[in-house]
């Protein structure tokens, strides 16, 4: 397209436009649907008249509106562009030069990524965005995102469809192993000894494949394995009664929470007072519902040695001296080297748990 042809093109988009596609509540008429700004390369058409400009923003003064105003009137977000493409790159360019050179920009910048660190920019833009409406630009791009998006009847078909593939596969590898149904192939075999691992390895299924889904395909069968862990669990409890008893312990669950949850003991250093193996404290602690710690007794230790860092740079944490001085502006190698420590751990360390 030639200069002419744009020129002229241009002015009969901006002919067709005088006629206003509605009004606002006060009577101010618009020429552009609202939540929309329309660009055509270099030029952006403005609500208020209709007219193409290369800068809508600094066009608002011929209005006498401000840009924050027309966002509101016309449901556009705060941060929306109103300027075409090379304005924009040439102001881009105009300002990079600037945040090099200007103290006044220098100045402020610093003082935005300070209140960005420590937190104050993001409370006062939540503060300044509670109970303003969204605007009307946003929703339209949030109805765009969720359109893709598979319904919550899909969803069901989903687990429904699910839930028939999980029979069919337990009642062929009931077949396989010629029972009527899982649940019967499962009481059997459980009868004999056999752990559900085991029969899934047998059915040709993956070793977890019962665990995970018999309580859904025969409740019946879940429930009596599970009656089966339980009788099978005083037989195991009784291997701990001389350790327990000789520690001054009247149960198995006693002893692990006083060692393992208290003091802070590891499961290999349990299962050598106690006489038994790694995974029979393992099984234990899962039996009395106590939450087993990896390196229980390494994490103290880091615990408590965090504890004195802190208590000797007199704090009563290491987040709480590190939130302190990073507000005061002070880098990691200072603070690392106030308080003698690696800069990882006190990264690791002096984050809020």
């Amino acid at each position: 397209m030639t200069l002419t042809t744009a020129t002229t093109a241009r002015a009969g988009r901006q002919a067709a436009a005088l006629e206003p596609l509605g009004a606002l509540a006060d009577g101010t008429a618009y020429f552009v649907p609202a939540g929309e700004v329309i660009a055509d390369g270099d030029l952006v058409q403005c609500h208020l008249c209709g007219c193409w400009r290369r800068s809508v923003t600094a066009h608002l003064r011929a209005h006498r509106w401000t840009k924050d105003a027309y966002c509101a009137a016309f449901g556009l977000e705060r941060g929306q562009s109103l300027e075409g493409a090379a304005t924009r790159k040439t102001r881009a360019a105009s300002f990079t030069s600037r945040l090099l050179f200007d103290p006044a920009v220098l100045a402020g910048s610093a003082r935005g990524r300070d209140r960005a660190r420590s937190g104050e920019l993001v409370r006062d833009a939540a503060a300044a965005a509670r109970g303003r409406p969204l605007p009307e630009q946003r929703r339209r791009k949030m109805h765009a995102a969720l359109a893709g998006r598979k319904q919550p009847g899909s969803a069901a078909a989903s687990r429904d469809r699910a839930r028939r593939q999980l029979g069919d596969i337990a009642a062929a590898a009931a077949t396989r192993s010629g029972y009527p149904d899982i649940g019967a192939l499962v009481r059997d075999r459980t009868a004999g000894g056999a752990s559900l691992a085991a029969i899934s390895r047998e059915a040709g299924l993956h070793k977890d494949w019962l665990s995970r889904h018999l309580a859904g395909l025969d409740p019946a069968a879940a429930a009596a394995v599970a009656a089966a862990r339980v009788s099978a669990a005083g037989g195991a409890e009784a291997r701990w009664r001389p350790a327990i008893t000789a520690a001054g312990f009247l149960s198995v669950g006693d002893y692990l929470r006083e060692r393992h949850a208290s003091q802070h003991w590891s499961v290999n250093q349990i299962a050598a007072e106690a006489g038994v193996s790694y995974h029979a404290v393992v099984s234990a602690l899962e039996r009395h519902g106590i939450a087993r710690i990896a390196h229980a007794a390494s994490r103290q230790a880091a615990s408590e040695r965090a504890r004195q860092v802190a208590g000797a740079l007199g704090c009563e944490s290491l987040a709480e001296y590190v939130r302190e001085r990073r507000a005061a502006g002070w880098t990691w190698p200072a603070m690392a080297a106030e308080a003698g420590q690696p800069q990882s751990w006190l990264r690791r360390h002096g984050s809020p748990a």
